[in-house]
């Protein structure tokens, strides 16, 4: 039995919030190493870059949040920590600099506004992630926001599914243009249409098995199931457990879901989920995705009359307080409050009436961070890097801005490719499945050793993924960008990603055209330690 399996049997992890008013009073030097662990139940994490200091991962579901809770956010950051926010690719928000000391304050602050970090680190139930926009685009097949939250309400705090054997993750939408990376997921809901006895029913197909990370990437799994918005609860829920009761627990590295299902294979898995719930499941419907990846980045009409959603582009997910306080601030003054966070590190106002909507486009933060971002800036993710994460081999996100400004001076007709970048293989930059993806590591260069990358190319998600495929090893990230210069070129999106039959996107409930807006990236900001680029 490895060692977290065996700290779960000695007490139930949730437990841990009992001992935080004496964490605070001993400090951090008193907490065991077992008790650091359990400590991640609640989303807190001590890391080793900064002794004494703890990260909060903040459980946003679904990314839909509003300007209450981002201003409390940015107001815990400014005050209690570093100033420093992360945006993460799962529709989190990670702040930094936290001491133990004022942990219980900050938790009781963020429980005023209705946030809670339960269960955003190991094994459990991790944020279920769903479209930024679910209830806004006229293109979604069906707004899942509704089955999504009650599916969150049900495991949250629930210790039924708090002794996974590791992390699971879950990803339910009903948009149509592949928003997010589905396929990585250990359990993601996808819109389908199913037409039988019953007539014409719109609900999901279930993807089972995805992951990243340890063994690289495997692409999720059709279980041939078909769910109504009805059933999502109760089949996700047995699904999970089943995973929990006949999951490995000895190697950590082999314990996700995706084992069990190349153990099993997709039909024992079915037949054992169907024993669970004691009933049949339907067969897959028609999968209603379409080929195109929409990150909603730029102006795009809602189905509210009158409305629009604004999506701006946080390079690589890292901005101040203060940036985050007034970006809540302009959602107040010219939408209603709400806010979505998006897998791509970009965050969505949404509610723009018309009569205002080029009043607000003259705010001087929407001038700042883009909604009509360029070529390698339109999708450029990172990790967190070595500043924060023990696991980083490199820093990245100030890496990813550094060679994204270069590109975008040397490249300016280059089409828009997604660049994630990854400090170490557990793929938290997501960079199997990019154009273009970079996998940090540190190497030796005649006598010396330096920062320095694989490059892989061709990843993707949505209806026809693919792994990206490593095509150069051990690339100096000082000489990054020329090599990329020679690639970039050769290597379009259209050429990595022939799929017959594919249509050009005309994004036709967009508002307004990009072209006639050009910009450079390096009037892009990016914050290092709360210190603007700009």
């Amino acid at each position: 039995m490895n060692k977290v399996e065996q700290l779960k049997r000695e007490k139930d992890s949730l437990d841990i919030i009992k001992d935080l008013e004496r964490f605070a009073r001993e400090g951090w030097e008193s907490i065991s190493d077992d008790d650091v662990q359990r400590l991640k139940w609640y989303g807190l994490f001590l890391r080793t870059p900064t002794p004494g200091l703890f990260m909060i991962r903040v459980r946003i579901p679904g990314g839909l949040t509003d300007a209450s809770q981002i201003h409390t956010l940015g107001e815990i950051s400014k005050n209690f920590g570093n100033g420093v926010i992360d945006i993460t690719t799962r529709q989190q928000i990670q702040l930094r600099g936290l001491k133990i000391e004022d942990t219980p304050q900050v938790f009781e602050l963020m429980d005023n506004v209705g946030l809670t970090s339960i269960q955003t680190g190991q094994d459990n139930v991790r944020n279920i992630m769903g479209c930024p926009v679910a209830g806004l685009n006229p293109k979604e097949v069906l707004d899942a926001s509704s089955v999504l939250m009650d599916l969150n309400r049900h495991i949250q705090g629930n210790r039924t599914f708090t002794d996974l054997p590791r992390k699971f993750n879950v990803m339910i939408s009903g948009c149509a243009d592949n928003c997010h990376h589905a396929e990585t997921q250990d359990l993601a809901l996808i819109p389908a249409e199913r037409k039988d006895s019953l007539g014409e029913r719109k609900g999901f197909n279930v993807l089972v098995g995805g992951k990243l990370g340890s063994g690289g990437y495997r692409i999720a799994s059709p279980l041939d199931v078909f769910v109504t918005q009805e059933e999502v609860v109760e089949v996700c829920s047995e699904l999970i457990l089943t995973y929990r009761d006949n999951g490995s627990r000895e190697i950590r590295t082999q314990n996700r879901l995706a084992f069990l299902i190349d153990e099993w294979g997709e039909e024992r898995f079915r037949r054992e989920l169907e024993m669970r719930l004691g009933r049949s499941l339907d067969r897959a419907g028609t999968d209603l995705r379409n080929n195109e990846t929409s990150k909603h980045i730029g102006i795009y009409r809602q189905k509210q009359s009158s409305m629009n959603y604004i999506g701006i582009r946080i390079v690589v997910g890292r901005i101040s307080a203060e940036k985050l306080i007034g970006l809540a601030e302009v959602a107040e003054q010219y939408g209603n409050g709400e806010i979505r966070l998006s897998p791509a590190q970009t965050m969505i106002i949404p509610n723009v009436a018309d009569g205002i909507l080029g009043e607000a486009l003259e705010h001087p933060l929407l001038k700042e961070f883009l909604y009509y971002p360029s070529g390698v800036s339109q999708d450029l993710v990172s990790c967190v890097g070595n500043d924060y994460c023990h696991l980083a081999t490199i820093e990245t996100k100030s890496r990813a801005v550094e060679v994204a400004i270069k590109l975008e001076k040397t490249l300016k007709d280059t089409v828009p490719i997604s660049m994630h970048w990854s400090g170490c293989p557990a793929s938290c930059g997501n960079h199997l499945i990019a154009d273009i993806g970079l996998l940090g590591k540190r190497i030796k260069v005649g006598k010396e050793v330096v920062d320095g990358v694989d490059i892989f190319m061709g990843g993707r998600t949505g209806k026809h993924p693919k792994q990206a495929i490593k095509i150069l090893e051990n690339v100096p990230c000082d000489i990054l960008p020329n090599v990329l210069e020679q690639i970039i070129p050769f290597h379009t999106r259209e050429k990595m990603h022939p799929i017959k039959g594919m249509k050009k996107s005309k994004n036709k409930n967009k508002v307004g055209a990009s072209k006639s807006r050009k910009v450079e990236i390096d009037r892009v900001p990016f914050v290092v330690n709360g210190v603007s680029t700009n």
